[in-house]
Parts: C-alpha cells; structure tokens; sequence
C-alpha cells in the first residue's frame, strides 16, 4: 500500500516510480527520491507558468530578473553592473549579453557613472520602468494564482521549510 493511498492524497507521477524502486529495490531507503522529484517536478510546472506570463510582456524570467533588480533598486533605478551580478547566478557575460538585449530593447540604458567616468550604470528607462510594473504586477497575481491551491496555512508551513532548506545551501 503507497504512502498516497495511505494519507488519501491523490497518487502523482513521483508515487508510481516509488513504487516501481520499492518493487526492483526494496533494500533502498527512496524516501529522499520521492521529495526531491517532487521538487523538481514542481519547479518544471511553476516555471513553465512564470514564463507564460513573461512571454505576455515580450519577456523571459532571465530579462525580467535584470529589469525587477533594477526596479527593486529604487529611484533613480540604476545599479552597475556587478551590483547587478550580485543579485543572479550568472557568469559576468551572461549578464553582459542580457543587458544588451534590454538596451536593444529599448528598455535600459548605459550612463556614464558620476563617480567614475570608466565606469558605467544600467538605468531603467521610462519604457523599461512602465513595462516592469506591468509585468511584476502581473507577476504577482500569477504567484497568487499558483500558491492558492494550498490553504495559507499550508503556504506559509512549507515557505519555512523551503526557507530553512535554501539557506542551508546559501
């Protein structure tokens, strides 16, 4: 009898491999499997739906993560670029090759910085600053949509837990 039956939770695609390890390796203990592969199961489906509502804007995650970062900034909006660096996980060229494509986009701007002429800051412009607000605010009523299968309860339990799990690795 599987732990989904047991619980009277529906049976997911993870069950069905547990069960298919349990039967070919029983001496295996695959409980971490099961979590893991829900895991990454889940992130597949979240981002699959966090990219829709990026495309509705013209945008992917990756553009939308420089234009947020600069917004998130405050006023007036810009950051270097290794600031910039410091809020992903990019390499340096990979952020070089994003803000090119924003630029190309119309939606940053290079500018000199005042402090150092060698120097220079990624700035939202107004175009840049009015699709952002669209699209975070959009964004954000997509997370709602996603998160409210869950009972807030259950929402904010496994936020600490994530939470506790992520930092573990940060």
């Amino acid at each position: 009898m599987n732990a989904a039956y047991q619980t009277g939770m529906a049976e997911d695609h993870v069950d069905r491999i547990l069960a298919q390890w349990t039967r070919e390796r029983p001496d295996l203990d695959i409980g971490p499997m099961g979590l893991l592969g829900r895991l990454a199961r889940l992130s597949t489906y979240l981002g699959r739906e966090v990219e829709k509502t990026f495309s509705q804007f013209g945008l992917s995650s990756a553009s939308f993560d420089v234009l947020a970062a600069l917004r998130r900034s405050g006023p007036p909006y810009r950051l270097s670029p290794g600031d910039l660096l410091a809020t992903t996980m990019i390499t340096s060229g990979t952020m070089t090759n994003r803000i090119d494509q924003l630029e190309k986009a119309g939606l940053v701007e290079r500018l000199t910085h005042p402090d150092d002429r060698r120097s220079v800051l990624i700035a939202l412009n107004p175009e840049g600053l009015a699709l952002v607000e669209r699209t975070v605010t959009a964004h954000v009523a997509n997370q709602h949509r996603l998160t409210a299968l869950l009972e807030p309860d259950e929402r904010a339990a496994l936020d600490r837990i994530a939470r506790k799990y992520l930092a573990a690795f940060e």
